[in-house]
């Protein structure tokens, strides 16, 4: 596996904690939010400020407008930094209560790698990285590290998109190929993305008319080869943003970060991903 791929996995599972853990649905219900999915919308747009749904629509890419257009109203329950700082409590709320520890010189020793990533990186195009970048970082040590763990990890998911759009492979299209390849639950996409049977099915028979996909739903050997290239031209597309500290430094902050979801995943947190 590349340096760029094992530190992507390794940082997207290090920060996907957050959209599991019942700290994040408490806070939200502090601001009288209680459905997942405007409290989720509302978390990860708070960067970008009280932008209307149709610019998260634009940003997340995968998710059908009837999904994100849950989000109407949550500015007006509480303003993006104060979702934003709700945030940063579960975060911290979550790595406490699963005892996720790193010592001092560990946090201090990934935040030696990743900080110059985020200091070098091009944002051009990378509107959630971006947005994330400029956030102030909490005081909390390992919170702050997850922040910056964060920014790179929209980073590549706004690369990502670039690539599936260079495929012309559509939201509804990319989240059917990502369950029929099993990167995701279909049932836990179709829940949260909320494409209807009609879309999916639309985006079903578009993909068995590429090959991708047989008629049964199941992947074929074509489309797992051309979702596998479409996470390589992503890495091609990061490799750049790791330059700062090389091969040799990705692979070090890997392995620094790995026990942050090594604790979640004891505790149980991804469960539903089974």
């Amino acid at each position: 596996m590349s340096a760029v791929r094992e530190v992507s996995l390794a940082i997207n599972r290090t920060h996907g904690f957050i959209y599991f853990v019942p700290e994040a649905a408490e806070e939200a219900a502090t601001f009288g939010v209680t459905e997942r999915g405007p409290a989720y919308f509302a978390f990860r747009s708070a960067p970008m400020g009280a932008v209307p749904w149709q610019v998260a629509l634009a940003t997340f890419y995968n998710f059908s407008p009837r999904a994100v257009r849950s989000m109407i109203g949550v500015w007006d329950a509480a303003s993006p930094e104060q979702w934003q700082a709700a945030r940063f409590a579960s975060a911290e709320r979550a790595l406490r209560r699963v005892g996720a520890k790193l010592t001092d010189d560990e946090i201090a020793e990934a935040r030696s790698l990743i900080d110059p990533v985020v200091a070098g990186a091009d944002y051009a195009g990378k509107t959630l990285a971006a947005a994330n970048a400029s956030v102030a970082l909490p005081s909390d040590p390992l919170t702050a590290l997850w922040q910056q763990l964060t920014v790179v990890r929209e980073w590549r998911g706004d690369a990502h998109l670039v690539v599936l759009g260079a495929h012309h492979l559509g939201p509804a299209d990319c989240t059917v190929l990502q369950a029929a390849t099993g990167r995701m639950p279909t049932a836990l996409g179709r829940a949260t993305r909320q494409w209807d049977d009609e879309e999916w099915d639309a985006a079903t028979a578009r993909l068995v008319a590429r090959g991708w996909i047989g008629t049964d739903g199941a992947v074929t050997d074509e489309g797992t080869a051309a979702r596998e290239r479409i996470e390589v031209e992503t890495d091609e597309l990061c490799a750049a943003l790791w330059a700062p500290i090389v091969d040799e430094g990705a692979r070090r902050l890997a392995s620094l970060i790995t026990p942050i979801n090594d604790a979640f995943t004891a505790a149980g947190t991804f469960d539903q991903l089974r």
